[in-house]
């Protein structure tokens, strides 16, 4: 199998192109780098000990996105590219429908074109909204709070609407909760440019001496020790649920949601002891305001997944700081 990887060279495509050349599967990686890096490319070889077809472009670009198309026999698409960002979503939500949006739909007309219909889509948790009651399970109503989250759930209804209209066409749609850790070579991690907007990035910076403290946004919460409690996964389990999703697509009828995460909630001062418990450094916070739209609890049930995929989170929380703790080493 031939897949393409939109936004390859990103955290969790980095992390899934190393899963999928290590299960036999080619790749085609394309990647604008707006907040990645070229040089994640040689490390996911360097890892994988092996090559593939790399492009630098966009997918507001028809032309470029075309030509990969045109270059490769693809099988199918795992589609990670697209902005990220919660708040600056918020402060430029134009620039956000418009890449993340449009960017997709110029990815699905080149597919249909080309006669690809099978893809793993990049989808989150934040489509759950603010009215669920956590375990959150695939057929909860869906709703969002900021313009990222909206332009997934539209996208989630482009590929349900295409797939009912279209035969033929295969889609999982994977919502992830909240990936950390690294690969335990050290090579690939989350490394945002500028101020993190992730709890794991900022203790990070943190605790290489890059940022003074961390800024723990309400203390608060119904929660055991007031912070927001979230389901914090492995990214390294995460890139194994693509991978098993995309074994599944041929048995598929159309698209179907599945959730990736642990099913278990940690709280944000849970992440900074486990991580204080794996770096020995201590970690300075102090409490803020809570921030808009941030809800109290947030954790996922993942039945479907471990009985439709036959995909369950193997790592710890400790595991994921341990991770983390040796990739911001080897890369401060």
């Amino acid at each position: 199998m031939n897949v393409l990887i939109t936004g390859g060279a990103g955290y969790i495509g980095s992390h899934t192109c190393v899963e999928l050349l290590e299960h036999g599967c080619g790749i085609v990686v394309m990647d604008n780098y707006c907040n990645s890096s070229p040089d994640v490319i040689r490390r996911i070889q360097a890892i994988a000990g092996k090559t593939f077809p790399v492009y630098r472009c966009d997918m507001l670009d028809d032309a470029a996105l075309e030509k990969v198309f045109k270059e490769n026999s693809i099988d199918a698409v795992i589609h990670f590219a697209g902005l990220k960002a919660v708040g600056e979503s918020v402060e430029k939500p134009l620039e956000y429908y418009r890449n993340n949006v449009t960017g997709t739909l110029n990815l699905l007309f080149l597919m249909r074109k080309y006669g690809v219909r099978r893809m793993v889509f990049s989808s989150s948790a934040t489509v759950y909204g603010m009215n669920n009651r956590a375990p959150f399970t695939e057929d909860m109503p869906l709703s969002t709070t900021n313009p990222y989250g909206t332009t997934k759930l539209m996208i989630e209804t482009i590929l349900r609407d295409l797939c009912r209209a279209e035969k033929g066409w295969k889609v999982a749609l994977l919502r992830y909760f909240n990936p950390i850790g690294a690969h335990p070579s050290g090579e690939i991690g989350e490394n945002p440019n500028g101020i993190p907007n992730n709890l794991m990035p900022y203790i990070m910076k943190v605790a290489v001496g890059k940022l003074p403290y961390l800024r723990v946004f309400g203390d608060d919460y119904p929660t055991p020790d007031g912070t927001g409690v979230r389901d914090y996964i492995h990214v390294c389990d995460l890139a194994a649920g693509h991978l098993k999703a995309l074994q599944k697509l041929d048995s598929l009828d159309g698209a179907r949601a599945f959730n990736l995460g642990t099913g278990k909630g940690s709280s944000v001062l849970d992440v900074v002891h486990a991580f204080e418990k794996a770096s020995g450094v201590k970690i300075p916070y102090k409490i803020t305001p809570r921030r808009p739209g941030d809800i109290a609890t947030c954790y996922a049930d993942c039945t479907r997944a471990k009985n439709e995929l036959g995909w369950q989170a193997k790592y710890t929380l400790g595991d994921m700081c341990r991770d983390s703790w040796n990739f911001i080493r080897k890369n401060s």
